[in-house]
């Protein structure tokens, strides 16, 4: 084709047939309204949301069922011997280890020849917040 032939298609007008879907389109009217539109995307949204939550539920449930219900290591206590040093006593079965842990490694330094008994029903509340709580309860009955 040439430019001359290519031109004249570009210029003549479409027949009118061919104008006939893109008006039908353009003047068809809108299905539902705003209010049913917010209602669907509210509905939607609160399925995700569901869905979500559902999924969060079962991987908790799956979680628990597998390997490592059962506790061999537990830690029976620790001490802070600086801002990133720290002594910890754990039980591996009928063993207590005392453990060093730095930042970089974990040292085992004695395993103890018989186990240190301790309280279960002792509070298990760390050091610091023990502490403030006696400050605030001493601060609380000084103000009175």
């Amino acid at each position: 084709m040439n430019r001359l032939t290519v031109g004249l298609l570009i210029a003549l007008p479409l027949p009118a047939w061919a104008a006939e879907p893109v008006a039908q389109a353009a003047a068809a009217p809108v299905v539902g309204s705003v209010g049913g539109q917010l209602t669907q995307l509210v509905l939607g949204l609160l399925l995700v949301v569901g869905l979500i939550f559902v999924l969060a539920w079962l991987m908790r449930r799956v979680q628990r069922v597998g390997p490592g219900n059962g506790q061999v290591i537990e830690m029976i206590g620790a001490r802070a011997l600086g801002p990133r040093d720290r002594l910890v006593l754990v039980q591996v079965g009928e063993e207590q280890i005392l453990l060093g842990i730095t930042p970089g490694r974990i040292t085992p330094l004695h395993v103890l020849k018989t186990p240190v008994n301790v309280d279960k029903t002792q509070s298990a509340t760390p050091e610091f917040a023990q502490r403030l709580m006696e400050l605030l309860g001493k601060d609380q009955k000084d103000n009175k």
